[in-house]
């Protein structure tokens, strides 16, 4: 109680109530936030009292450090690797006491403290410190350099990617301290593979081996990786594994809890919440936890004494970050193992061109089964033709021949039978039944459609087609050019009415199902795991994954039916896999004989024969016609780049959403490619950036879009 209200029963007792009164009025009041000090007359640290910031400012020509004073009171916590405010653009003018103040408050990172500053002017002070905890390390600054270096991007850019947020009641909570190294783990399921057991020997006593796994069907990879990393940390140093997605993230985190128990590893995947993702990041960079499971984020985590780096199905499109620079992960796991010295495995049930070439540069060696082991783990894959689909009218209306019936019918007498469409939804685009010529508008040359299953109209203007006839032959029937998998489900579920039928695509995945008779329609990507396998897969419209308009269509898709052909049991528990393609296709001759490296070494020598990556580096650059015309005609490209193009960038599809990288609406953009031969990657990303730099420091023309290595590229 206060002194006033002691008294409030002298003359004046109204004082208390008028007091209180005020204090509400205040406290209800929107008070604006006070700003941060600019410590002008304040003491210096005694030592080393400039620190050298990189402020969160993506331009590629603020793409350097910048020097601050540090006070004297935030000398204890202005340690490198902190996060600080300070503030940026004042410019030289405002000079009072001796510190420059005013600009903008701005994130940055404390890179180091010095003794003196190369720059001669008055130096702004740091705002303030946001956390005492050090959260980017030498090892993680490097990394993330060479990064940017790599993708000719800027490494604040890098670094939003690296750090996660701050959470502050994360960053309040102790983490728990470190386990003992397990014992080495017996090799298991390794043994399958000839080099498996030396490869897990050489992890545990402290080598760094680097190889190339294609990985045998069935459910043990997630067990395998886990004995990896079990090697790894028995050998006292950490291990990290990234994985496509939050499915693959648990069912490995699973294997590692079986194999190494609790409190061993971390988990990093954006489902576990901003909170709980941050207290596992920081058991991590404070040394608590040495093994870490994550999707694509992970590939940054900062595992102290890294001994082991490890990546799941590196063709997957989530390896490849949406944000600049636009990093793929296998490519910076490659720059940690070496910079690192580390152990090094990229796995999978199929291989990609990349993957080749690391074994055919010597950089890595081959982790795969022999034949024998093969046939056992392997289903039996059978292939349908357009022969066969022209004699069988069944199949030509229903889109499955007798064969995939057959198969079906087969499987569900001993277990769930999986049906893998192209793509997800109904009947998303229709064609001619008699010449599969695509069915266009005759207005504006769009694809037809028929959502409600009777009328016809143009998915890109909307208008109605009530007379369609076939250009090409003139017929008058349609049919689905790729029935999607609600489409499919319903067909099935009508000719196999008792048994259940179950679906699996972007909006509803299944993690897994139960082992008992069904049928399970899932699009590329969204195959559930069935409880002891399944007994049969159909791999539909398999012409419509091969003929897309891709450089890596065939690799594609030779990955999608390798990965749900690995969930069917073995060829000897009656494992049999359909395909309905065209059985000459190399992706189709691949898969009948289970070689994904062997059609990759092929696929290979092509890009080799034309100039692709990976043979040569490559770099897109996408923007309004006249900005790409100048960006390229200032770059200062090495004399071996040859440039591609431009051509027209194919524009958003009416309807959805804008994708990071398409033409805004109403406009045209282009995109030119530039390549150079193996070795002169590192020139072509130093001038692309360099060009970038000086076009936003001029502030002049339109932005254009760099994308080192780029994913698709026709």
């Amino acid at each position: 109680m206060s002194s006033d209200d002691e008294r409030s029963d002298e003359p004046g007792s109204g004082a208390p109530e008028q007091l209180a009164l005020i204090r509400e009025t205040v406290r209800r009041a929107k008070v604006p936030r006070a700003k941060p000090r600019t410590w002008r007359g304040a003491a210096l640290a005694g030592e080393l009292p400039v620190a050298r910031v990189l402020v969160n400012k993506g331009a590629l020509h603020l793409d350097q450090y910048f020097d601050y004073a540090v006070p004297e009171e935030l000398d204890a916590d202005a340690r490198p690797g902190v996060r600080v405010r300070v503030r940026f653009g004042a410019g030289g003018r405002q000079v009072r006491g001796g510190r420059r103040e005013g600009g903008g408050l701005i994130d940055g990172f404390l890179i180091e403290r010095r003794a003196t500053s190369d720059y001669q002017g008055a130096l702004a002070a740091l705002a303030y410190v946001v956390s005492p905890e050090p959260v980017l390390g030498p090892e993680l600054l490097e990394l993330s350099r060479a990064v940017a270096d790599r993708y000719a991007g800027s490494l604040a850019d890098v670094l939003q990617l690296a750090v996660p947020p701050r959470n502050a009641r994360a960053e309040g909570k102790a983490s728990p301290a470190p386990l003992p190294p397990p014992p080495a783990p017996a090799p298991g399921t390794w043994e399958r593979y000839a080099q498996g057991p030396g490869f897990l020997r050489a992890l545990a006593e402290g080598g760094a081996p680097r190889a190339v796994w294609t990985a045998l069907p069935g459910p043990h990879w997630p067990e395998e990786i886990a004995r990896a990393m079990a090697a790894t940390l028995a050998s006292g140093r950490g291990a990290l594994v990234v994985v496509p997605d939050g499915r693959s993230a648990g069912r490995v985190d699973a294997a590692l809890t079986a194999v190494l128990g609790e409190g061993h590893h971390a988990l990093l995947t954006a489902d576990s919440g901003p909170e709980k993702r941050y207290r596992q990041w920081l058991a991590v960079a404070r040394g608590s936890v040495r093994a870490v499971v994550g999707t694509r984020a992970a590939m940054f985590a900062p595992v102290a004494d890294l001994g082991l780096v490890a990546l799941w199905d590196d063709g997957d499109s989530s390896h490849s970050d949406d944000n600049a620079p636009f990093p793929h992960v296998r490519e910076v796991l490659e720059l940690r193992a070496a910079h690192g010295r580390c152990g090094f495995l990229l796995g999978g049930t199929s291989c990609t061109v990349e993957a080749a070439q690391l074994v055919e540069s010597g950089w890595a060696l081959p982790l795969r089964a022999e034949r024998d082991q093969l046939r056992i783990a392997a289903p039996l894959v059978r292939t349908v033709g357009d022969g066969e689909l022209a004699r069988d009218g069944a199949a030509r209306s229903a889109r499955l021949p007798s064969l995939a019936w057959q198969a079906v019918r087969d499987g569900l007498r001993s277990g769930p039978v999986l049906v893998q469409v192209p793509r997800r939804g109904y009947a998303p685009r229709l064609a001619c039944e008699r010449c599969r010529e695509p069915a266009r508008c005759r207005h504006c040359a769009g694809p037809l459609q028929a959502p409600d299953q009777r009328d016809l109209d143009c998915a890109w203007c909307g208008r109605a087609e009530t007379a369609w006839s076939c250009a090409a032959c003139g017929g008058v029937r349609l049919r689905a050019r790729v029935v999607g998998a609600r489409r499919t489900a319903e067909e099935l579920g009508r000719a196999f009415p008792a048994v259940p039928v179950r679906t699996s695509g972007r909006d509803h995945v299944l993690d897994s199902v139960p082992g008992s008779p069904a049928l399970v329609v899932s699009t590329p990507g969204a195959e559930p795991v069935a409880e002891g396998g399944y007994a049969a897969a159909l791999l539909l419209d398999g012409w419509a994954m091969v003929g897309r308009p891709d450089l890596r269509a065939g690799e594609e898709a030779l990955r999608r039916w390798t990965a749900a052909a690995a969930l069917v049991r073995g060829q000897p528990e009656g494992g049999t896999v359909v395909i309905v393609a065209e059985p000459t296709l190399r992706p189709v001759q691949a898969l009948v004989r289970w070689d994904p490296a062997g059609h990759a070494r092929r696929e290979l020598a092509e890009r080799a024969e034309l100039g692709f990556p990976p043979v040569s580096r490559m770099a897109s650059v996408t923007g309004p016609p006249e900005a790409v015309a100048a960006y390229l005609a200032g770059a200062e490209l090495p004399p071996e780049a040859e440039v591609l193009g431009p051509v027209p960038v194919p524009g958003a599809t009416p309807g959805r959403p804008r994708r990071q990288g398409d033409a805004p609406p109403g406009e045209t953009w282009e995109r030119a490619l530039v390549r150079v031969p193996p070795g002169r990657g590192a020139a072509l990303a130093s001038a692309l950036k360099a060009a970038q730099a000086a076009r936003t420091a001029r502030g002049t023309g339109d932005p254009v879009r760099i994308r080192i290595d780029p994913p698709d590229i026709g």
